[in-house]
C-alpha cells in the first residue's frame, strides 16, 4: 500500500483487520491475514475479551422494523446497455421510482473508498469502486423519472474537484451527463463545500454512540437520499453495502485525523474507528462515560446512528464484479470476484441483508459471530427500527438468493 494512503497507518500490509486496541489473537491476525484467522475461528473469534459497553440507548424495535421488497437482477457485465435494461427492469420491480423523484433534488451517495488505483490488474471500478455505468444507469432512471437536479456526492480524500477525481479514474463525465438530462453537479463532501455551514442531524432513538452529526448539507437539503455500494466484504463491519457505505458521509474536515481542518485529506480512524482523539469543539460528542475504543464495536454503532440520522430512500448494490476477504487494497489476500448481480430496494437495511444472505452469510448474526468481526450493524439497525434484517420476512423478487449465492468466504 502506498504510504500517502489515506489508511497506511491504520492497515499494516499482512493486516486485515481494521486498527482497533488489539488482543494476543488480534495480534495474531498482523501476521497470519484472513486465511490465519479463519483456521483460528474466523472474523468472528476477534473480539473475545472484555465486554464492550453497552449503548447508551437502545431501543429494541427490531421486531416493528419494516420489511420492504428488495430486487435480485442477474448481470452478466458493466456493458451500458446490458446494465441500464437490468436496473430498469428492478426500479420497475419495486414499483417505479416516479413518485420518489419527480420534480425532486436527489442526492446520489457513491462508494469511491480510497484512491482509484488498479488492483489484481484491474481497474477500480471493477473491484473496490462502484463502477460508473451502475452510476450512469441510475441516473438515466432519475432523469427519466423526472428527477430534478442530481447531486453525486463522495467524501474523497482528494483535494481535487470531484469532476477531475471521477475523470482520473476512468469516468466518461460528458456520456454521464448526457445519460442524465445534464443534470448532474458534483461535490466532495469531506468538508462543508458550497454550503456556508454544516448540516446538524439528529439521531432519532438519541443514538447507539452519538446523538447528531454535523453533515454536509447535501444530506440535508435534498428531497431524495439514494445509497450506491458495492457488494464487497469488510475487515471491521463484515460486509459493505448501502448501510455501511453511510459511514463515509460523514465530513474528514470535522471527524478525520487532522479535524478540524476544512483542507482534510485524512481519513476517521483516530476519532471514529479508534476513540484516540477527540472532536473538535461545537462538534456533537459521542455518549457515556466509558465509550468503546474496538473499531469493530464503534464502526457498526457509527454506522447505525447515521442511517438513522440520514435515512436511506433507494438502495442500490453494485455486485457485477467485485473483491472478497475484504474491502479495497489495503487488506491483505483480497481476490477479485463476479457474481454478476444487481440488487435494488427501497429500504437499505432490507436491501443489504438480502445482499449479505447471497453472500452466504447469515444478516442476523449475534454480535461478534461470522461474517461479522465484532457487532452487526444490521442488526444494531434493525433493534432501532431502520430495516427488517431477517431475509426470511423479506419479499425478493427476480432471482432467489440460492440463485444469486456468491463464493464469498466461509466460516471455519
Amino acid at each position: 500500500m502506498k504510504a500517502n494512503h489515506p489508511y497506511a497507518g491504520c492497515y499494516p500490509e499482512n493486516y486485515s483487520i481494521a486498527c482497533s486496541r488489539l488482543s494476543r489473537r488480534q495480534m495474531l491476525g498482523r501476521t497470519l491475514g484472513v486465511g490465519g484467522l479463519l483456521a483460528l475461528g474466523g472474523w468472528h473469534s476477534l473480539i473475545k475479551g472484555a465486554e464492550p459497553p453497552p449503548p447508551v440507548n437502545r431501543p429494541n424495535r427490531a421486531a416493528q422494523a419494516p420489511s420492504s421488497p428488495v430486487v435480485i437482477r442477474r448481470c452478466q457485465s458493466y456493458d451500458p446497455a446490458e446494465v441500464r435494461r437490468e436496473l430498469d427492469a428492478a426500479l420497475d420491480a419495486i414499483g417505479g421510482i416516479g413518485r420518489l423523484v419527480n420534480g425532486k433534488t436527489v442526492t446520489v451517495k457513491i462508494n469511491m473508498t480510497g484512491p482509484a488505483e488498479p488492483l489484481l490488474g484491474l481497474p477500480a471500478s471493477r473491484t473496490f469502486h462502484i463502477h460508473p455505468h451502475v452510476v450512469a444507469a441510475l441516473c438515466a432512471a432519475l432523469d427519466r423519472a423526472g428527477a430534478k437536479r442530481i447531486a453525486i456526492v463522495e467524501a474523497w480524500y482528494h483535494r481535487e474537484s470531484p469532476e477531475t477525481i471521477l475523470s482520473k479514474a476512468g469516468w466518461d463525465l460528458p456520456a454521464l451527463q448526457s445519460a442524465a438530462g445534464h443534470k448532474i453537479v458534483f461535490e466532495n463532501t469531506k468538508n462543508r463545500g458550497s454550503a456556508r455551514q454544516y448540516s446538524r442531524l439528529k439521531v432519532p432513538w438519541g443514538g447507539y454512540l452519538f446523538p447528531a452529526f454535523d453533515l454536509n448539507s447535501w444530506y440535508d437539503k435534498t428531497d431524495v437520499f439514494i445509497s450506491v455500494g458495492k457488494m464487497k466484504d469488510h475487515a471491521t463491519a463484515g460486509v459493505t453495502m448501502t448501510v455501511k457505505n453511510i459511514f463515509g458521509i460523514t465530513p474528514t474536515a470535522l471527524y478525520g485525523d487532522d479535524a478540524p481542518n476544512e483542507d482534510s485529506v485524512q481519513a476517521r480512524v483516530a476519532a471514529l474507528h479508534n476513540n484516540q482523539r477527540p472532536l473538535p469543539k461545537g462538534v456533537p460528542q459521542q455518549l457515556g462515560e466509558n465509550p468503546p475504543k474496538e473499531a469493530v464495536v464503534r464502526v457498526p454503532r457509527i454506522t447505525a446512528d447515521l442511517l438513522g440520522a440520514r435515512p436511506v430512500d433507494l438502495a442500490v448494490i453494485d455486485g457485477v464484479e467485485t473483491i472478497r476477504n475484504g474491502e479495497g487494497p489495503w487488506n491483505k489476500g483480497v481476490e477479485a470476484l463476479q457474481p454478476k448481480l444487481l440488487f435494488v430496494g427501497r429500504n437499505a437495511v432490507c436491501t443489504d441483508a438480502v445482499c449479505a444472505a447471497a453472500m452466504g452469510y447469515n444478516p442476523t448474526a449475534n454480535h461478534g459471530q461470522f461474517p461479522f468481526p465484532g457487532e452487526n450493524h444490521l442488526l444494531w439497525a434493525a433493534e432501532a427500527g431502520l430495516g427488517c434484517h431477517d431475509p426470511a420476512r423479506i419479499e425478493v423478487i427476480g432471482l432467489k438468493v440460492s440463485e444469486a449465492r456468491a463464493r464469498f468466504r466461509t466460516a471455519a
